[in-house]
């Protein structure tokens, strides 16, 4: 596969806010990093900040691990076991009530783990060293005004509280004057700090989007500038769930998410790695409807009517053979996280086919004309399964 976006040019990065789901950021780095993408600037607040620190320090597989390991007394003073029960909703009502409302009167939960987290990941002489800039976003409550920091630029005594600020999630998180100043999360004001790039005249921005909660600060974008935008498809989860568990599946989507982007991969729920024009699928589902008229016919009726069963808007031929497949996929619970080609799905769907009801006349009708059509083909050919096409990683 080659990237559909220009590798030669510099990127800007954009880390939202947004606690736990801060996973997600680093599978999306993994994937620049494999496209070969140049990264010029970082701007990031809350948990993005904190990450990216780790990628101007260049280092994805230390940044992997504390993710992989991370646990909720990592970054929270708070026993593990009971805030995954509460989080989970598996307390008794009375003792979840009891444990909020304490977490409250004490004004929040302690984050000196955090300030342990950060000592142990961020090297301030490797960050400021970097050749990768890094603006930080957090607000001055005591002067009531937002800063944007470079980390660069910075006393290196102070890099680490800065971070620390950054991510003082109020009021859930207790605070701490640093300093003899309090501040608050960034995302308070701008939880996606595109600004900071932007009037430092970067023209081609990656945002990578995890939808934490904060004010999307509007911003003008010049005419020469680029923002393209990597989102997940899935729900990254609360943002102080620091379960490793979802830590990893959150890496995994945020990984493969940026791969879809940066290879203009196909499909809604998969990877789709697809190269067929409209011709091509017009007669996959032409041959799919054989018996049932004219091609004329098929072309009058049977799309539109597929389109609103997967309840497709904007269709094209592709767009409904893939959605077809894709739907049938997930009946089949094909397995999500990998690149398919169109027929490496298909595959995948006829080796998993076990998984549908026994009952065909209880399949979606797209289901056994799609699967019909493969035990047709199977019935005709004896190819090795390699030359019908198989997965790529």
């Amino acid at each position: 596969m080659r990237p559909v976006i220009d590798v030669t040019k510099e990127y800007g990065v954009v880390l939202e806010g947004g606690g736990a789901r801060g996973a997600y950021q680093i599978g999306a780095w993994k994937a620049f990093r494999e496209a070969g993408v140049k990264i010029s600037g970082i701007a990031g607040t809350s948990v993005g900040a904190l990450n990216g620190a780790m990628m101007c320090m260049g280092d994805l597989s230390r940044a992997e691990h504390i993710w992989e390991t991370i646990s909720y007394s990592k970054v929270m003073d708070v026993d593990d076991e009971k805030m995954k029960l509460l989080l989970e909703k598996r307390l008794r009502p009375k003792e979840a009530v009891k444990s909020i409302l304490g977490i409250f009167q004490e004004g929040g939960m302690d984050v000196t783990p955090l300030r342990r987290l950060i000592d142990e990941c961020v090297d301030v002489e490797k960050l400021q060293a970097s050749s990768i800039p890094l603006y930080v976003s957090t607000f001055n409550v005591d002067e009531f005004r937002e800063l944007d920091v470079d980390m660069q630029e910075l006393d290196a005594e102070l890099v680490k509280d800065i971070l620390l600020a950054s991510a003082y999630l109020f009021p859930l998180f207790k605070n701490e004057k640093l300093h003899g100043k309090t501040y608050i999360d960034g995302g308070a004001i701008d939880n996606v700090p595109l600004e900071p790039l932007v009037k430092r005249g970067y023209q081609n921005i990656l945002v990578v989007r995890i939808f934490g909660p904060g004010r999307d600060k509007p911003v003008k974008i010049p005419a020469d500038t680029s923002v393209f935008y990597i989102e997940p498809r899935i729900d990254l989860g609360n943002i102080i769930d620091f379960d490793p568990e979802k830590s990893r599946r959150n890496m995994t989507a945020g990984y493969y998410d940026a791969m879809r982007f940066l290879y203009g991969l196909e499909g809604i729920i998969y990877y789709i790695d697809d190269d067929k024009d409209e011709q091509y699928y017009l007669e996959k589902l032409a041959a799919m409807h054989e018996g049932d008229g004219t091609l004329r016919h098929f072309i009058e009726t049977t799309p539109a009517k597929l389109a609103l069963e997967l309840k497709l808007t904007n269709w094209d031929y592709r767009k409904l053979y893939l959605g077809m497949l894709e739907a049938v996929a997930k009946l089949c619970r094909v397995p999500k996280y990998r690149i398919y080609t169109p027929e490496g799905l298909l595959e995948a769907v006829w080796e998993q086919q076990g998984a549908l009801p026994e009952d065909e006349s209880t399949w979606p009708e797209f289901a056994r004309r799609l699967i019909g059509s493969k035990r047709k083909a199977s019935g005709e050919k004896s190819e090795d399964s390699s030359k019908r096409g198989g997965t790529r990683q």
